[in-house]
C-alpha cells in the first residue's frame, strides 16, 4: 500500500480502506444518507454497507440488509473516530521525515545532485578543493597547510 498516490491509491482511500469492519455515514449526491457497517469499500470508492439504515431525502427511514454504494454518487462519508489513531498516520509521519526514502532521507537531492523539480537528469560537478580553501580547512584543524 502506498502513501503517496503516484503509484498506488491516496490517503484518503487508504483510509476508507482502513475503516473497513466499523460503523460508517454515506452521504449521497441525492441527499440520502446510510449509515452502517462498512463491508467492502474499493479504489473508486464504490462501497458495500451491511444492516444499515437509510434515510432518504424526505426523511423517511428504512432498513436494509446489504446496500452497495456507486463511488461516484458519493457526497461524503463520515468516519469512525477511531481512525484518529490509526498506525497508517506513523506511515506518514516517517514518509514525511524521510522524504520517501529510508536511507537518504531529506537529504535525497543533495545527494542525487538535483533540487528534486522537474526532469533534469540530476547530475552533480565534484570538483577539487581550492588552495584557499585547503588552507582555510587546514586552520580550522589545526594543522599546517602543507
Amino acid at each position: 500500500m502506498s502513501v503517496t498516490g503516484k503509484r498506488g491509491v491516496g490517503i484518503p482511500l487508504i483510509l476508507l480502506h482502513d475503516a473497513e469492519g466499523g460503523i460508517v455515514t454515506v452521504e449521497l449526491k441525492n441527499g440520502c444518507i446510510y449509515r452502517g457497517l462498512l463491508d467492502e469499500a474499493q479504489d473508486n470508492m464504490n462501497c458495500t454497507l451491511k444492516d444499515c439504515i437509510k434515510i432518504s431525502s424526505e426523511g423517511m427511514e428504512s432498513r436494509v440488509e446489504i446496500a452497495y454504494i456507486r463511488g461516484s454518487q458519493v457526497s461524503f462519508i463520515v468516519l469512525p473516530d477511531t481512525l484518529a489513531k490509526a498506525p497508517f498516520f506513523n506511515r506518514i509521519k516517517m514518509w514525511r521525515k524521510f522524504r520517501g526514502h529510508a536511507v537518504y532521507g531529506a537529504n535525497t537531492a543533495a545527494i542525487e545532485g538535483g533540487g528534486g523539480r522537474g526532469r533534469g537528469r540530476g547530475t552533480i560537478a565534484i570538483t577539487p578543493k581550492t588552495q584557499s580553501q585547503q588552507k582555510r580547512d587546514a586552520d580550522a584543524m589545526g594543522k599546517p597547510f602543507t
